[in-house]
């Protein structure tokens, strides 16, 4: 839920106008719309790219998961790795444009470590994935956009650990 629906519905649940604070929140957040709707246009457009180096990142790192046996060792269970890295990098396209991490909660994080833990996908291979994401994610946005971007990666990692 972005930032001018939770301060509607909130004034709304307590019968009065939104207050002078919760005005200049959605002054703030109005005002680098454009820039939060230009980090997810790049994230979107650099999705290939984004994806492609965060899995060689991440497995330089665990060279096991692609081993015999391991958890992207065989074609589908490779390419269920990178459908996953899409999946987040779109997750974080959506926080990025409601301004909140709730999207990202709601859609994508309840229940999270439990399925990984069902599949026998260890979790701490999950985070180190989403690190190597970021750092690839950051790397096609500039410093400014990097900054907005940044928290919302850390919130899938914190979420996933």
């Amino acid at each position: 839920m972005s930032v001018v629906s939770q301060v509607i519905l909130k004034a709304d649940d307590e019968l009065r106008y939104p207050s002078s604070g919760e005005l200049t929140g959605m002054k703030s957040f109005l005002e680098t719309g454009a820039i939060r709707l230009r980090i997810a246009e790049t994230l979107a457009d650099s999705e290939s790219k984004i994806v492609d180096e965060a899995q060689k990142k991440l497995f330089a790192i665990h060279p096991e998961y692609r081993a015999a046996g391991g958890n992207a060792s065989t074609t589908k269970r490779y390419n269920q790795c990178l459908r996953d890295y899409g999946w987040y990098l779109r997750l974080v396209t959506y926080g990025v444009i409601a301004g909140d991490k709730d999207p990202i909660e709601k859609i994508g994080l309840i229940g999270v470590k439990e399925m990984y833990n069902a599949l026998d996908v260890p979790v701490t291979g999950m985070v180190d994935a989403i690190r190597c994401l970021k750092e690839a994610a950051l790397g096609v946005l500039d410093i400014e956009e990097a900054n907005i971007a940044a928290p919302y990666f850390d919130f899938i990692t914190q979420s996933m650990s």
